[in-house]
């Protein structure tokens, strides 16, 4: 069985790709690794900063998803028994932020264990600056797989 850890990493690196040079994002935010806009000492990302090394990323994304892991279990503390569930949520809220699903309907679902209403929700969270983008419907479909399918 995959760690939740290792479920979120499984869908975070594939769709955010890695960069070892500050970018833009599509948000306009200064990004570096794996989708990361701060350091593990909590500094922001800028665009002015060094090149890091793959082996940072990993430890930034790592740190990043134990927030993630965090604001999960507080908002949704019955994913403590599911490590899958839990892990794609935690993507989730790697992507949009924990404030978005702390005030949420998909938060309710999960907290309800209403699995096929967790995967359709997630389902909606596919737009960006007003439209739909095809990664994020990709995206919130690798995650919805974990609330259709049975732990082992």
């Amino acid at each position: 069985m995959m760690t939740a850890v290792e479920v979120s990493e499984s869908i975070v690196k594939p769709f955010e790709g890695l960069r070892l040079k500050p970018y833009l994002c599509p948000a306009g935010v200064p990004t570096i690794g794996f989708g990361s806009t701060r350091y593990t000492d909590g500094r922001k990302v800028t665009l002015k900063d060094a090149p890091i090394q793959k082996e940072t990323a990993e430890i930034i994304l790592t740190g990043e998803l134990s927030r993630c892991e965090s604001g999960v279990l507080k908002y949704c503390p019955i994913l403590a028994k599911y490590n899958d569930k839990r892990g794609a949520i935690m993507d989730f809220v790697y992507n949009l932020g924990v404030g978005r699903l702390q005030a949420s309907t998909l938060r309710r679902k999960i907290n309800v264990q209403d699995w096929r209403g967790a995967a359709k929700e997630l389902r909606k969270w596919v737009y960006g600056g007003g439209r739909k983008l095809p990664g994020l419907v990709l995206r919130r479909e690798a995650e919805s797989i974990f609330f259709l399918t049975e732990e082992e």
